[in-house]
């Protein structure tokens, strides 16, 4: 079992200086709007991911007039010890340790403390562009394989790199071949990887979202999750030559599997465009809680689950459905927020299971 036994901010957000203390597995935050209740679950994120699921630069999460930051988190893990501890110092320099020992690359930390988070704008995975929907997919695979995770930061870094090539090929008119094909060669080693193991896993994970969107949803709505991806039709060495003179004219790759998409389908419909609000919030906790169950059969313990404002999102009974799913039916930690603490241990105390409940 994983479980966090305390963590301590400083200098973090809106908070100073303050330490808690997690005493049971289910754990209820509540607050007024503003009082912290997200940036709690923002500093456990980041000593599960090393940075920050809201805030791109680690500048910005530290405590207004301050420069830098410290999170540390007290974790056991299959009954061991560990103390994870994440600074952002005044140079700008960002440093992670899991007890005392520093990593070389702060990507070796990733799956080692998994988590889930579901917040209210994660929806922006259904209504949003395919970019959102592989951040998904990238998320959760690079929790469950520390070499998908490097492969996708090198992938990134080359495509990267040609991209810069081809836009230099605008202003200059000529080409270096040799150049261009080293390019090609290190995305398609890094690129299949890729393709290869998102096949494999969403052969897992898709009939698992369908089953638990069935569930949450509670209605015959016909439910369809496809991985498109170009490199099922050609391969990708192909489709870097065929695609070459395109890539010079618009000065960007065509083809890759930084182009491929979950795509997601109601009653033959594009959901985006058919789903109402309910069937998107019964969707997005499925996506989320299939991510939480591909991570526990993959690891053999539950992940940390952080439910950031739910109650706001679903129905009574639905809520309480999702509860019994991941508080009653599974034994990991689970840390909830919420502006109306009645509601919190109204839902809690209909489970019958011990709860701690911190008001900020």
């Amino acid at each position: 079992m994983l479980q966090l036994n305390s963590l301590t901010v400083f200098q973090f957000k809106n908070y100073i200086q303050q330490t808690f203390q997690f005493k049971e597995r289910l754990i209820g935050i509540c607050g007024k709007n503003g009082i912290g209740k997200t940036n709690l679950l923002d500093a456990i994120y980041y000593l599960c991911f090393t940075k920050s699921y809201f805030t791109k630069l680690d500048a910005l999460n530290a405590h207004e007039g301050s420069i830098g930051f410290r999170i540390e988190g007290n974790f056991e893990l299959n009954a061991e010890a560990a103390k994870l501890v994440c600074i952002l110092r005044e140079t700008g320099k960002k440093e992670f340790l899991v007890n005392d020992m520093p990593y070389s690359r702060l990507a070796q930390h990733v799956g080692r403390y998994p988590a889930v988070i579901i917040t209210p704008d994660d929806v922006q995975i259904i209504t949003n562009g395919s970019e959102e929907r592989r951040r998904y997919m990238d998320a959760l695979f690079s929790q469950l394989d520390a070499s998908y995770l490097q492969h996708l930061i090198d992938y990134s870094k080359i495509l990267q790199q040609r991209n810069g090539y081809l836009k230099l090929l605008a202003e200059n008119k000529s080409a270096d071949a040799q150049l261009m094909d080293a390019y090609d060669k290190q995305l398609v080693t890094k690129g299949n990887y890729i393709f290869s193991f998102r096949k494999k896993y969403l052969l897992q994970l898709l009939p698992m979202i369908k089953e638990a969107y069935a569930q949450i949803a509670g209605t015959n709505d016909l439910l369809e999750l496809n991985y498109s991806s170009q490199l099922f039709q050609t391969s990708f060495d192909q489709l870097l030559s065929q695609y070459r003179d395109k890539d010079r004219i618009t000065q960007r790759t065509n083809a890759g599997i930084h182009k491929d998409e979950l795509e997601i389908l109601l009653n033959n419909q594009s959901f985006k465009g058919r789903a109402s609000q309910g069937q998107r919030k019964s969707l997005l906790f499925a996506l989320k809680l299939s991510e939480f169950e591909l991570l526990k059969l993959s690891n053999g313990f539950a992940p940390l689950l952080l439910l950031d404002d739910v109650f706001e999102k679903l129905d009574e009974g639905r809520m309480q459905n999702l509860l019994i799913r991941v508080c009653d039916q599974n034994n990991g930690q689970v840390f909830i927020t919420d502006t109306h603490p009645d509601r919190i241990k109204q839902h809690f105390d209909r489970l019958s299971i011990s709860y701690q409940m911190l008001e900020l």
